[in-house]
């Protein structure tokens, strides 16, 4: 088996699970963020991801932090951990956003990457006039997009003339400090994001879900075609609730969830904006959950033996990283820490 590595949801949006509640006011602010991130990098987490919305799904009354300013000031703030910068490539030009990966690859010393998403909520495309074409349109403006920035992250000087970009006798200057350039992970569930992951993406975020739905993903995933020589990597999404007993863990789970229950305007309302053939979302409503992209529904939820078993037994059939979600954040996060990974180790060892 493989080693897993760890990583946070940075909490641009708020908070995950209950967005308001007595253990955790809400709180987008980059500050937070900051602290959050420097915490997990102090405890052993290997990696965070901000995500990227114009405006809170939720609300537009709630605040949400801007993506790409606090990726370069957390890579500035931070010596260890990576910065994933998740983007929306209707929102950048390739060029543009290649040149703003490089600078924060620079700043971060090679420790950054991009989560490559197509775009879900329509309502912040459609109050900005973006345009917003059909799906399966999206994942081939993405499949050039990607194509593009990867020619420009070479340092070569970049002709190339396609679909929608038209790219003239430019090279970015400094090339990058990974190699061969930052690291791109790729969330979605429909098949034309898998097949875009299989073709292009290093690693493939996989949202929370049951083990063998898991593996399912996985292994229909590995059977297309691959452009890449290196093998795809996957990544899982998950809310956890660890406690020493099975009893403990399911009543803090049913905590959670009465209060996210309180705020059910706010699911309903963000409901309203997405995309009907975004696949993600029905699988969302097969699972329900406490908290984002799946959360709970990858069943990190129980002792802490059984968390540690469930977590090796994903690293069995190949997830490689966990992008986690707590609340309170800080204080689960450190039980995590103290509590969860040392138990995962002494299962990697025994195996």
């Amino acid at each position: 088996m493989s080693k897993p590595r760890y990583g946070i949801w940075a909490p641009v949006g708020g908070n995950f699970g209950p967005l308001n509640s007595p253990d955790e006011p809400i709180d987008a602010s980059y500050d937070r963020t900051r602290s959050l991130v420097l915490e997990a990098e102090r405890l052993g987490f290997a990696t965070t991801l901000v995500a990227q919305h114009i405006a809170n799904p939720r609300s537009l009354d709630l605040d949400q932090l801007e993506t790409w300013t606090a990726a370069a000031a957390l890579a500035d703030a931070t010596d260890r951990i990576e910065i994933i910068a998740a983007i929306k490539p209707l929102l950048f030009h390739p060029a543009v956003l290649a040149k703003m990966a490089l600078g924060i690859d620079a700043i971060s010393h090679g420790r950054f990457a991009i989560n490559l998403v197509s775009a879900w909520y329509r309502p912040e495309m459609e109050r900005t006039k973006i345009p917003f074409p059909p799906h399966d349109e999206r994942y081939r403006y993405s499949t050039e997009w990607l194509r593009v920035v990867k020619l420009l992250w070479s340092g070569e000087r970049v002709n190339f003339q396609g679909e929608y970009f038209k790219i003239q006798d430019l090279s970015l200057r400094p090339a990058p400090i990974s190699k061969p350039h930052p690291r791109v992970y790729l969330g979605g569930a429909s098949d034309a994001a898998q097949i875009l992951a299989a073709q292009e993406a290093d690693t493939y975020f996989i949202n929370g879900q049951p083990i063998e739905d898991v593996r399912k993903f996985i292994k229909g995933v590995l059977t297309r075609s691959r452009n890449l020589p290196k093998p795809l990597r996957f990544g899982l999404s998950g809310f956890v609730i660890a406690r020493p007993t099975e009893e403990e863990a399911k009543t803090e789970f049913d905590r959670l969830m009465a209060l996210q229950k309180q705020e059910e305007h706010y699911r309903l309302n963000l409901a309203k904006g997405i995309d009907p053939e975004a696949v993600m979302f029905q699988i969302f409503a097969k699972n329900p959950a406490v908290g984002g992209n799946g959360g709970t529904a990858a069943g990190l939820v129980g002792s802490y033996d059984t968390v540690a078993e469930r977590i090796s037994d994903f690293v069995e059939i190949g997830i490689e990283t966990f992008m986690l979600q707590f609340h309170p954040f800080s204080k689960e996060m450190n039980r995590f820490a103290e509590e969860i990974m040392p138990r995962v180790k002494r299962l990697q060892l025994v195996a």
